[in-house]
């Protein structure tokens, strides 16, 4: 008989989403658990439809903006970098023909939107403050959580990206280190349509890369670490509509690109410990009158 298929740990989503002993240790452990049927899906439907309602009232001719986790095109982009503090729209490398111009509809050509959502948006405010996340940081010894981040995820079909296994403390980098991603599948998510990939264990390793602004304020990444991030040893993590995986902010993540004819959208929200120090050096920085908040 062949050996089971390895898999990280889930567990039913916890009432009131306090962890229990066991999901702390299997979080400690692996630096990544799944929570089944965290949310509802009426709840996941209604943040689509809100996106759609976002997505149709943006401009695609108002701007260009390329998202790309292999290229890395946005590091050098105004309009990716004052999204930290706004709505921004940016589309898949493969978005555009020779000459220019948009192949699909831009529903099916945009790669994210991000990256304050969950501070502009009631409807995203709403769905990323809840007490249960609240419940969830302070089991994970959170003192001060602060919701930094925000993005929706759309993979869509044929053209969804490769997402290149990386750590998101690279990009969101506190002192000491403190991120944690909850990332909730708003389509059902398997390996057909790029579904997330962990390596179990990895954020034990140190920090690979560090992104930072120069004082000239361009987004440069260094290596710290040159040792490899073992993406061979990723498993995937197949989530249904509903399903939370949270992980570690050194936890190296992946996801193979959508080639398939359904789309894969997801929402991550990061937090940080208030009580470590967010550098001036990290690209996202708030203008004084968004400053971060907690739940």
């Amino acid at each position: 008989m062949a050996n089971a298929k390895p898999h990280l740990p889930e567990f039913s989503a916890p009432e009131g989403g306090q962890l229990n002993a066991e999901m702390c240790s299997a979080f400690k452990e692996a630096g990544v658990i799944i929570l089944r049927g965290f949310v509802g899906r009426d709840a996941c439907k209604a943040l689509q439809s809100r996106t759609s309602e976002l997505v149709d009232a943006f401009d695609p001719e108002s701007v260009r903006s390329i998202f790309s986790s292999k290229s890395n095109v946005q590091l050098g982009d105004d309009y990716f970098i004052r999204s930290g503090g706004d709505i921004g729209f940016f589309f898949e490398e493969d978005a555009f023909d020779a000459a220019g111009d948009l192949k699909h509809d831009k529903r099916h050509s945009i790669n994210k939107m991000g990256h304050a959502m969950h501070d502009i948006d009631p409807l995203f405010g709403e769905f990323s403050r809840t007490p249960e996340l609240a419940a969830i940081a302070a089991s994970l010894g959170v003192a001060e959580p602060l919701l930094v981040q925000s993005m929706y995820i759309f993979k869509p079909p044929r053209i969804g990206g490769e997402v290149v296994c990386h750590q998101d403390s690279t990009y969101l980098y506190t002192e000491p280190e403190s991120c944690i991603g909850f990332w909730f599948a708003i389509d059902d998510a398997d390996e057909e349509n790029g579904c997330m990939q962990f390596v179990p264990g990895g954020h034990k390793a140190p920090l690979r890369r560090l992104n930072y602004r120069t004082e000239e304020g361009a987004l440069v990444t260094d290596v710290i670490d040159d040792a490899p991030l073992d993406d061979h040893l990723a498993i995937s993590a197949p989530a249904a509509c509903g399903d939370l995986v949270i992980f570690h902010g050194r936890a190296p993540h992946m996801s193979a690109p959508n080639r398939s004819a359904r789309p894969r959208h997801a929402y991550t929200v990061h937090i940080v410990d208030g009580a470590a120090q967010w550098p001036t050096q990290n690209w996202l920085q708030r203008p004084a009158d968004l400053p971060f908040r907690g739940f």
